[in-house]
């Protein structure tokens, strides 16, 4: 399976971001997935990659779409999140340190804790890519 939402960039859309990815999947996979367990992952996960375009890569741009694009294979997931900000240089990204209290900085952090693959990639048309892969485990 393999689709794509274009979308605004807008957080009142996330309700409808995360629905749609969820209702593909559940579509494909039914009940073979313990959903209760693989659906909070996969929200944060989204939550976290589009909330950061709304809020940074297209912070001066609201009127430019998000385009989120899902492959499913078997049970191999990728998630693709594409903005068209400035891009953002992970050399220069260090995880927070809890102890500090510090308010952001967390959405990388988290994205590679829930996925088995995290990986952005600056494009040569000024486009960016986030892609997040993970395989769903079956139910037991």
């Amino acid at each position: 399976m393999r689709t794509e939402l274009h979308i605004p960039s807008d957080l009142k859309f996330l309700t409808i971001v995360e629905d749609w990815l969820l209702g593909c999947l559940k579509l494909e996979l039914g009940q073979s997935v313990d959903w209760p367990r693989q659906s909070s992952r996969l929200r944060l996960a989204l939550v976290e990659a589009y909330s950061n375009v709304v809020r940074h890569a297209h912070k001066e741009q609201p009127a430019i779409p998000v385009l989120i694009r899902v492959e499913l294979q078997d049970r191999d997931l990728a998630l693709e999140v594409w903005d068209q900000g400035e891009g953002y240089d992970l050399s220069n990204y260090f995880a927070p340190d809890p102890s500090d209290k510090q308010e952001g900085g967390y959405g990388w952090l988290i994205m590679n804790r829930l996925m088995d693959k995290v990986e952005y990639q600056l494009q040569l048309d000024g486009s960016n890519c986030l892609k997040l892969k993970t395989r769903l485990p079956e139910s037991v």
